[in-house]
């Protein structure tokens, strides 16, 4: 019995754990192909090699615009009387603010950024 056995460890944590060292041992020999590509979240580009920044950013504003009109469309129908979901209607509401305040904290850090390289001395 090993190490692990004998410290009564499942065999899904035992797995998990061989995982992890393979993974380590990979990573240490400098196996970089080994490593799937990060790919965007929820594969919004599957498909395409050369993905564009301004394709990423402008997918990010039509998302944050679409959950902005989405949460306005259950607060209408609130208003209206034609639906009595309020919890949902709130939780879109709260998806569209956290979604607008981190797209302008990405504006905000572009806009520095710009700054920056505007002040850089040549």
């Amino acid at each position: 019995m090993d190490k692990t056995g004998a410290a009564g460890m499942q065999p899904t944590q035992q797995m998990l754990l061989n995982q992890m060292r393979q993974t380590a041992r990979l990573a240490s020999a400098g196996a970089a192909g080994a490593f799937p590509a990060i790919v965007p979240a929820n594969n919004a580009f599957a498909g395409e090699h050369n993905v564009a920044f301004s394709r990423v950013l402008d997918h990010a504003i039509n998302q944050v615009d679409a959950l902005q009109h989405s949460a306005g469309a259950k607060q209408t129908a609130i208003d209206m009387g034609q639906s009595d979901d309020l919890a949902g209607a709130m939780i879109e509401s709260q998806k569209a603010s956290v979604a607008f305040s981190a797209m302008m904290q990405v504006r905000n850090k572009l806009n520095s950024a710009l700054d920056e390289v505007m002040n850089t001395p040549l």
